[in-house]
């Protein structure tokens, strides 16, 4: 494990780009610091660090992907998440809680949304036993993060979202004065309204959304 965070830690200083880290840190509002690889160069020198022949084994996917984690370069982060990706068809039922820690440090929208999408989205469809456990609890958390998870775990699902679920959910999170938890429900609403138009459209008739969520709903009818 050490020997493959270290050859991955080389790579990106050798390929860092102090100029472009400034632009990257400043549009991520201070928040992080980069090593200035920007993503097409970063998947290019990730790309061998996930092959499949040099994988590491799942069992030290938690421990590598915690110690990106408290790495201060936002490209760590962005490559663990895509590491966790490649073992999405091995998830377990105790992964996710790994997948909230991910979701709940460190958090801003970069990672989040990817995590929400292409990590919970694959975890929930393996385990839905734990929907209802974990939807609750995320729900009624003060954690925005978690909210927005709720909301965009089944942003790109089409034909096969559960409207029911998306419902409840929305109502749920509905008066809320966090952006980007009304940005995340006009989101999904225009999503679902590629597949199923009149659904989006009753709903938002009668639904007391924000002026953000309805607009960014009813952006691809309007």
């Amino acid at each position: 494990m050490n020997e493959f965070i270290q050859t991955l830690e080389l790579e990106f200083q050798s390929n860092s780009d102090p100029s472009i880290a400034a632009g990257q840190k400043a549009y991520m509002r201070n928040q992080f610091e980069f090593y200035g690889i920007k993503n097409p160069k970063r998947r290019e020198i990730q790309r061998p660090f996930l092959e499949k022949s040099y994988l590491p084994p799942k069992v030290e996917l938690q421990l590598i992907v915690k110690t990106l984690w408290q790495k201060p370069q936002r490209e760590y982060q962005y490559f663990a998440q895509e590491l966790v990706f490649k073992y999405r068809t091995q998830f377990d039922k105790n992964d996710i809680v790994l997948l909230e820690f991910m979701a709940t440090h460190k958090s801003w929208w970069d990672t989040v949304d990817y995590i929400a999408v292409k990590l919970i989205g694959p975890y929930f469809e393996y385990y839905p036993g734990q929907l209802d456990t974990y939807i609750e609890k995320w729900l009624a958390s003060d954690n925005i993060w978690l909210q927005r998870c709720c909301l965009l775990y089944q942003l790109k699902r089409k034909d096969k979202i559960d409207a029911q679920r998306l419902e409840y959910i929305i109502k749920r999170l509905l008066g809320s004065k966090e952006f980007f938890i009304n940005k995340a429900i006009g989101w999904v609403l225009r999503e679902y309204s590629k597949t199923n138009p009149s659904w989006v459209k009753n709903f938002t008739q009668l639904n007391d959304l924000s002026s953000l969520s309805r607009r960014e709903a009813l952006r691809l009818m309007d």
